[in-house]
């Protein structure tokens, strides 16, 4: 069974940074590409960053790029968010979700963290 924990959410102001991580427990995470999702209160949840399993960041949503970066760390089974110039229209629930090598649906969630951002 796969567990995903995120942590490193809180509250911040606007223009802050956050450094979200996700660590995974119970499968070979290096099998895995990842994405961090976000979801705001009556909203869709979105891909905010895909992270391929060499560690290269192989989707960015438009409107975070240049802000937003992705990471990895296999050895200890977590990927990073790292958030700059956050707005507050980014309050969200972020999470992240693990996607097997050679698949199109992310088939592992973690219960999310929430990031507000005050303005």
């Amino acid at each position: 069974q796969v567990q995903l924990v995120a942590s490193g959410g809180g509250l911040v102001q606007a223009g802050g940074s956050l450094r979200l991580s996700c660590t995974s427990s119970g499968r070979t995470f290096s099998n895995y590409h990842v994405g961090w999702f976000r979801q705001a209160p009556g909203k869709d949840r979105t891909l905010v960053i895909a992270i391929a399993v060499s560690g290269d960041v192989s989707y960015s949503a438009d409107s975070v790029k240049g802000r937003f970066t992705g990471s990895r760390n296999n050895a200890q089974n977590t990927v990073y968010l790292q958030m700059n110039s956050l707005r507050p229209e980014e309050t969200a629930v972020y999470s992240c979700a693990l996607r097997r090598v050679g698949t199109l649906q992310y088939g592992f969630w973690g219960q999310g963290t929430q990031v507000t951002v005050s303005s």
